[in-house]
């Protein structure tokens, strides 16, 4: 089943780079067992979570997910707007390129926010747990018919001053190739009167080389993405926060959308087409009625 919301990415095993240096059977079960720790960690500081609020609360979310990303051996990489933090009271549509499960990760990591996620990821062990700890909105991509609320929770959710993350391609690709931003969530933005905070993500080995060995893509499972990850060795995940859109910045959904795909594929050093405002024509002028001839 594909549709809008359900796209289907080309990418599979082809994309994944190769000469990527690993570390030896005993570190990587060092780094699963690590793993398992900060989600017995996760599980005892539920509570914690629900009662804490403020920055309090935002330091102990940050923890846990800096957490899985060290245990996996990931180090974080951010760049460009440093600004990136939550303004209390004012909501934003946080998208990024998709590329593998780390990436939601990265983003709560830099910094805790709610998160448009697909309904299957609700049942995944350890990110499951901690974005419906987060507060995530979950979509039904196989029912069409619940999108309108969804997108309407999803408005009221930054209208209320949440930061929510959403990724508008709609899968992962492999990170050397992208989607199309897909606009839906978009109108969300627009109609609760936020900005949208474009995010740059990309892998990197240790010696500067970018890699697709992170990306989570075909018909793998999760096991074995997660096998792939805890094995390599100087693993780099760079996020490069984009300049914000201000609301009004754009004149619809579909404009919106193109103008974030466009800031992230210009951080990524990729050649796009500059996003072009689309004026309407000018409606036609109705031509003059003919005059009448008096009756002789």
């Amino acid at each position: 089943m594909t549709h809008a919301w359900m796209p289907k990415s080309p990418c599979g095993d082809g994309c994944l780079t190769e000469g990527a240096p690993t570390v030896a059977f005993p570190r990587r079960v060092l780094r699963f067992a690590a793993a398992i720790g900060v989600i017995a960690g996760a599980f005892l500081a539920a509570p914690l979570v629900l009662v804490l609020r403020g920055m309090p609360r935002e330091r102990l979310v940050r923890l846990l997910f800096a957490g899985i990303l060290k245990s996996f051996g990931v180090r974080l990489r951010v760049l460009g707007d440093e600004r990136f933090r939550a303004v209390p009271g004012r909501g934003a549509l946080v998208v990024n390129n998709h590329i593998s499960w780390l990436d939601i990760i990265a983003v709560n990591a830099i910094q805790p926010m709610r998160a448009l996620a697909k309904k299957e990821v609700g049942a995944w062990p350890v990110l499951g747990l901690l974005v419906r700890r987060g507060g995530s909105i979950f979509l039904d991509r196989e029912n069409l018919r619940s999108l309108p609320a969804t997108m309407d929770e999803l408005a009221d959710a930054m209208r209320g001053g949440s930061l929510v993350s959403v990724t508008p391609e709609g899968t992962t690709w492999c990170g050397l190739g992208s989607g199309r931003f897909r606009p839906a969530a978009f109108q969300a933005a627009i109609d609760g009167g936020v900005p949208v905070r474009p995010l740059a993500l990309r892998f990197r080995l240790a010696d500067g080389r970018e890699t697709t060995q992170p990306a989570f893509i075909g018909p793998e499972s999760l096991i074995a993405s997660l096998r792939r990850v805890a094995a390599l060795r100087g693993l780099v995940l760079e996020v490069h926060v984009c300049p914000e859109i201000a609301p009004g910045r754009a004149s619809d959904r579909r404009e919106l959308a193109l103008l974030a795909e466009s800031a992230v594929q210009a951080a990524l050093g990729r050649v796009q087409i500059p996003v072009q405002r689309r004026r309407r024509a000018p409606a036609p002028t109705p031509a003059p009625a003919p005059a009448r001839t008096p009756a002789g």
